[in-house]
């Protein structure tokens, strides 16, 4: 098998994780997608035997805003290491007084507050609707939740992310409008993950670790960079710990649908898509129309 052959699982690592400790003889690719650059190198290796690449999603050094982030290329880069199924790892704010900063929470549903990011892969004379009824991969959420529970992190499973565009953190009117939602976790990255792994075909689910309650909470002093860096580093132990453990759990078979989430979802006939278009498009959509 050539470097691109090698069936692995991703991993994308948030705020305070920007690289995987438990990773062996690990080696990085840089590549460049047609959708312009991922936001660092990948780095490949594995976790007892099991092969996994590795992102920073805001670069390691954490160079990149959360608007600023190439999540096509990101994702588009996965797909090209031949991965099917994508964990993401990242910070969130809490929307619940019971769900405590160090708690990690595993939302399966999404609330899209964004308007500056390009969240599809289609587009330029080829139409697609993939369905994001149901956003996570109830199959990779289960292994997750089980395996978290197994290493002692306080769990939350099922919920709602809300995600922002950021970078600031939200008003106290944002907040408490977003808690009247019923929205349990604020984050400013997942979304768009999620949107362009259901159109890659790939298995997504995040573990969404709380590192504060944002600035609805009477109680808590409101968010800033300086309250959350000590939880980061605790949050990132802790997803290290999980991260190591469930890989070897997550099945390469899986009844969950992800992978064949394009079959009814493409509009556009094959002979009017745009050459320039099927090029671009043909990692993630050309099976539809070889």
């Amino acid at each position: 098998m050539t470097l691109h052959e090698i069936p692995r699982i991703g991993l994308v690592g948030g705020s305070g994780l920007y690289s995987l400790p438990s990773l062996e003889r690990h080696t990085e690719v840089v590549l460049e997608t047609p959708f312009g650059s991922p936001s660092d190198a990948f780095v490949l290796g594995a976790v007892d035997g099991v092969a996994v690449a590795f992102l920073a999603r805001h670069g390691r050094g954490h160079r990149v805003l959360p608007s600023e982030i190439n999540f096509r290329a990101n994702i588009w880069g996965f797909k090209k290491l031949c991965c099917d199924a994508l964990v993401s790892i990242s910070a969130c704010g809490s929307m619940k007084k019971d769900y405590q900063p160090g708690h990690l929470v595993l939302p399966d549903q999404f609330i899209d507050r964004t308007v500056h990011r390009a969240s599809t892969f289609f587009g330029e004379g080829c139409v697609a609707h993939v369905s994001m009824a149901h956003p996570v991969c109830p199959e990779l959420l289960g292994v997750l939740d089980a395996t978290a529970r197994e290493a002692g992190a306080a769990t939350h499973r099922g919920g709602t992310y809300l995600c922002m565009e950021g970078p600031q953190f939200s008003t106290k009117a944002e907040s408490l409008l977003y808690r009247s939602w019923g929205v349990d976790v604020i984050g400013m990255t997942n979304y768009q993950e999620a949107k362009l792994c259901r159109e890659a075909e790939i298995c997504y689910a995040t573990m969404a670790l709380v590192t504060d309650y944002d600035c609805w909470h009477e109680e808590e002093q409101a968010v800033s960079v300086e309250a959350i860096l000590d939880t980061l580093h605790k949050n990132a132990e802790t997803a290290n710990r999980i991260v190591t453990r469930v890989l070897g759990r997550i099945r390469s078979e899986r009844p969950c649908g992800c992978r064949s989430a394009l079959a009814s979802a493409i509009l556009t006939r094959p002979e009017g898509i745009p050459e320039r278009t099927r090029e671009k498009l043909a990692l993630i959509a050309g099976k539809y129309w070889e």
